[in-house]
């Protein structure tokens, strides 16, 4: 019975392998071992040494030899082999993740995946046959809400530090200066990354303190991450920290607005309210006066600002929550 599940790990290995193993470009056994421990399967190296000598010498995957340590690629006439071949709704699938997902995932994740982007890239490619496929990334997009910007730089090493700390949860050393230049050296607790606009956001707590604060990644000169573990605070939720305003600057203060706006300037909040509890009223005047519970931030205030004349506000009251 162990023989057999010694063979069965051998094969899962095996085609792990093999669906990691690239085209074009060469890829060590060292860099494999590595992918396969980020996603999670923990081999030693000799092992993985001896399945590409085995592989090379049973598939058509070239193994260079010519200096250590070896390469290993498929050749490209190896079209017709199915272990690597994603099908092209998993191509489209891993090309739109590599798109949009690639600020949210951890760099060694992501990196752990790259035979799998390079498969759907090449699948996908202008020699495809999957037509319908290769046309979808050009018939959909995520548009701006407001003036786009150019994302800030962030420093090399950065952001793979902090996702990498984020995702093992382990204390985090920043040399951080802020929006008002002063710099300083912080131990921080990572507890959320959050992409606003073009910018990242670390929501973070410093050591000794329970409360939470955002600090944006391309304010970080440099990030270290520590030996030590911490346990993630229960309490801690990043929807309730953005659902409170906290990334429109605001402190989680919840007021019921009213406010009166010109028709035409206002008229998309019939469609795209501003809470749950909106409530619109048309005046004789042609303008609306709306009224929403809404959390108090200047986020708020520069959207408020940016209708200049054509918005009155007429009342901001506090809400005061119920107690449970």
């Amino acid at each position: 019975m162990a023989k057999r599940s010694d063979t069965l790990e051998t094969v899962l290995l095996a085609v792990e392998l093999l669906r990691r193993i690239p085209r074009g470009r060469k890829v060590t056994a060292s860099e494999l071992h590595r992918q396969l421990k980020d996603a999670g399967i923990d081999r030693d190296l000799r092992t993985i040494q001896r399945q590409l000598e085995m592989l090379s010498e049973h598939f058509e995957i070239e193994r260079d030899d010519r200096s250590k340590p070896y390469g290993y690629r498929w050749l490209e006439q190896a079209k017709s082999l199915a272990v690597p071949n994603l099908t092209p709704q998993e191509s489209l699938l891993f090309q739109l993740a590599e798109e949009h997902l690639r600020n949210l995932l951890p760099t060694r994740l992501m990196k752990s995946m790259e035979g799998f982007f390079s498969q759907a890239r090449r699948n996908l490619g202008p020699d495809s046959s999957a037509r319908l496929e290769r046309e979808w990334p050009g018939k959909v997009r995520v548009v701006a809400t407001s003036q786009p910007l150019l994302p800030p730089k962030i420093v090399p090493g950065v952001f793979e530090i902090v996702s990498e700390s984020l995702y093992s949860n382990r204390w985090l050393h920043l040399d951080y200066r802020n929006s008002g230049g002063k710099r300083r050296k912080v131990e921080v607790m990572p507890l959320g990354l959050a992409q606003q606009g073009p910018r990242l956001y670390l929501v973070c707590r410093y050591r000794g303190y329970d409360n939470e604060r955002s600090l944006a990644l391309h304010r970080i000169l440099s990030a270290e991450m520590s030996t030590l573990t911490f346990d993630r605070p229960k309490e801690f939720d990043l929807k309730k920290y953005d659902d409170d305003g906290r990334f429109g600057f605001g402190e989680g203060e919840k007021v019921q607005l009213t406010f009166r706006i010109e028709r035409n300037a206002g008229f998309h909040l019939l469609e795209s309210p501003l809470s749950s509890d909106q409530q619109v009223v048309e005046l004789n005047d042609g303008r609306l006066e709306i009224t929403a519970s809404v959390i108090d931030s200047a986020m708020l205030e520069w959207w408020l600002r940016g209708f200049g004349d054509a918005i009155e506000v007429v009342r901001r009251r506090s809400i005061v929550p119920v107690k449970p």
